[in-house]
């Protein structure tokens, strides 16, 4: 199927015209404002990148009937400074993706219940931690789904989530020089299973991703995800351990398969935790695992130099964090370190790099938010040397 806009707007006002009446007051408005500064020094240029960005989301939700809603959301960027946004043909700057435009970023229609929710349209889908299918919220533009979506409590505990993905739009917008960076089409299945007692969670999901724009990008994924704490009022140990298999599929020319693994041991002390681990996507020096439906920015770290791609040689991400709260209950801060290997050796394989990132979240006032962050890439056998630093002021209501 193919969900155009114009039909999507239409889907949502049908059933919210024919019962507003019924309904006391069925609107509501939503709404978002972020103000970005993002500075980037890439080695790789000779010209470092800066941009001033100003987003403003807005959305009208209308309630109706028994269990309906529908939600119209679009979106405005604007935008200063010298850098590639992918849009605007600056290709002598690093890219900061985040491009000047107005557009359409949900419309879609909603049924819901105590243990059953169905969405479909134009909509935000998440799945999981969003290492497969995410929105990518980090950029100004946010990656959002033609889709049909469902969501299921069956019994305690368990969790079943669905979703046919008709077309993605992405985070480079609809003006992207590069008609693949706007949107892809699409006939993808997602499914998640999951049982979540308190001590103990098991996920169980399936990816078959078919990209009928790209056909290498058409892929089978099928993993286990596993978490368990031993936390005692907020105190205590827990680890988290995930196995995918990805291999090629529907019409992908290409004859692949590849293994995805994660270990990762944490202790938390209260609001303070140590998290560390190591991420494997394999690779065979001529094709690795990719993940292009998920949410990016916060895997492999923020400089996003592994973001676009997994290379060739595939990429083992260890890693070590620190995170807590400083001054008040709202005030967040994070220190990162990543060291970056291929799966394989050789001439795409060895040792890529290493990054730190650093972040600190606070309130200013009650509805508006801080944020300071930087990352700083060292390049070995991968990229070039990168820092990056974000300045920024969100408003949510």
């Amino acid at each position: 199927m193919r969900m155009k806009p114009s039909c999507l707007f239409l889907a949502a006002c049908l059933p919210w015209c024919a019962h507003a009446q019924e309904a006391t007051h069925p609107f509501s408005t939503e709404w978002n404002v972020r103000l970005r500064h993002e500075a980037v020094d890439d080695a790789a240029f000779v010209r470092d990148a800066d941009a001033t960005t100003l987003r403003l989301r807005l959305g009208l939700r209308a309630k109706f009937a028994d269990h309906w809603s529908a939600l119209v959301e679009g979106e405005g960027i604007a935008a200063a400074g010298d850098y590639d946004s992918t849009a605007n043909g600056k290709r002598g700057y690093p890219v900061i993706a985040d491009a000047e435009g107005a557009e359409l970023n949900q419309a879609l229609i909603a049924w819901k219940n105590d243990r059953v929710q169905a969405t479909v349209g134009r909509q935000r889908v998440q799945f999981g931690n969003q290492r497969w299918v995410g929105n990518s919220g980090w950029r100004q533009n946010e990656q959002t789904f033609d889709a049909l979506s469902f969501e299921a409590k069956p019994a305690k505990d368990w969790s079943l989530h669905y979703a046919f993905l008709d077309r993605v739009h992405r985070v480079n917008g609809d003006k992207a020089i590069d008609p693949l960076a706007r949107e892809r089409n699409l006939s993808t299945h997602a499914i998640d299973v999951a049982w979540m007692p308190k001590a103990v969670q098991f996920r169980g999901y399936a990816l078959l991703h078919d990209d009928q724009d790209v056909r290498t990008a058409s892929t089978a994924t099928y993993g286990l995800r596993m978490t368990a704490n031993r936390l005692r009022e907020g105190h205590g140990p827990s680890i988290t351990a995930e196995y995918a298999r990805q291999r090629d599929y529907a019409d992908n020319p290409l004859d692949f398969s590849h293994d995805y693994w994660l270990v990762e041991p944490a202790y938390a002390w209260g609001d303070t935790v140590l998290r560390g681990g190591v991420e494997h996507l394999g690779g065979n020096g001529r094709h690795a695992l990719q993940t292009p439906l998920a949410t990016l920015h916060p895997f492999n770290g923020w400089a996003d130099k592994f973001a676009n791609a997994t290379p060739p040689g595939g990429l083992d991400d260890t890693y070590a964090s620190l995170l807590g709260k400083a001054g008040c209950a709202k005030c967040e801060w994070v220190f990162a370190w990543h060291d970056y290997r291929a799966d394989t050796s050789g001439i795409l394989g060895g040792h890529y790099g290493s990054e730190w990132d650093a972040s600190f979240a606070f309130p200013v006032g009650k509805k508006l938010t801080g944020l300071m962050k930087v990352a700083d890439y060292s390049a070995d056998t991968f990229a070039r040397d990168t820092t990056k630093l974000w300045l920024q002021l969100e408003w949510k209501r």
